[in-house]
């Protein structure tokens, strides 16, 4: 059996390298961001932008985070998975940790992640990538019998039962006729 490529420690470290220059990329991305708006509307206006975004992204994530938690237990308690609801609430929580963040790249993909409207594409990403990666991690469902992966020979037969009929007992163990 061959090792699944998706689940490779090559494969993780691929993706942690990846993942690790996102996140040194981000901060001077938003620095050049931040100076690119700062020269064209001036300082001043930059920082208003920034707070006042700040502060609308706070209170949008706090009540977008209120809907998506009561329709997580409005799921629940009506006794269907909630898989949706529960991927939106962790969409909603990442947009919102983005939206306190400053800067103007990570406030518009907090925004895009936290509204209701575009949330859904968000949503179908994210349970797409989670399901490949636990199809990766425990394998896809196979169709028929597989032949066990232990050790040892494999020895063909047949199995003869010698039940009684129903109703009566048996008076000696089974022995089979040669």
């Amino acid at each position: 059996m061959t090792a699944d490529p998706t689940t490779s420690p090559r494969r993780r470290t691929l993706t942690l390298r990846w993942v690790l220059a996102g996140l040194l990329l981000l901060p001077v991305v938003e620095i050049v961001l931040l100076v690119m708006v700062g020269q064209a509307i001036g300082l001043g206006w930059t920082l208003l932008l920034l707070l006042v975004m700040a502060v609308l992204g706070a209170w949008l994530a706090r009540r977008e985070t209120g809907r998506t938690f009561r329709a997580l237990q409005a799921s629940m308690r009506s006794g269907r998975m909630p898989t949706d609801e529960a991927t939106d609430a962790i969409i909603v929580m990442v947009g919102g940790v983005l939206l306190l963040l400053p800067g103007f790249l990570t406030d518009v993909v907090g925004v895009l992640l936290v509204l209701p409207f575009t949330r859904p594409v968000a949503r179908r990403l994210l349970q797409t990538v989670v399901a490949a990666r636990v199809l990766a991690a425990v394998g896809a469902p196979t169709t028929g019998a597989r032949r066990p992966t232990g050790r040892g020979d494999v020895i063909e037969g047949e199995v003869i039962s010698h039940t009684p009929p129903p109703g009566t007992t048996p008076t000696a163990p089974p022995s089979l006729d040669r």
